[in-house]
């Protein structure tokens, strides 16, 4: 299923993904941001679980702010995950 989240404080002002039901995430774009950062992490991801990508982003921070577009990733699966009761 895609889903799309709108991020706060950062750059990025959403990110869109597919879930599969087994919790592999594909197809992840971000709107806005660091184009190249944010093309790159969608494609280094392709095809990972949620569960591991957000054991590699959560908590992440950019420069003085308390969150990142990667963090907000981590928030933004998390969601889609309960919305599917995936664990």
């Amino acid at each position: 299923m895609r889903y799309t989240y709108k991020t706060k404080g950062v750059c990025a002002s959403e990110i869109s993904f597919d879930m599969e039901n087994d919790g592999t995430v594909r197809n992840v774009a971000f709107r806005g941001g660091c184009n190249g950062n944010l093309k790159a992490i969608g494609s280094l991801i392709e095809g990972w679980n949620y569960k591991d990508i957000i054991a590699r982003t959560e908590g992440n921070t950019c420069g003085f702010k308390p969150t990142s577009c990667a963090d907000q990733l981590s928030k933004a699966l998390r969601v889609a995950a309960d919305k599917e009761g995936i664990e």
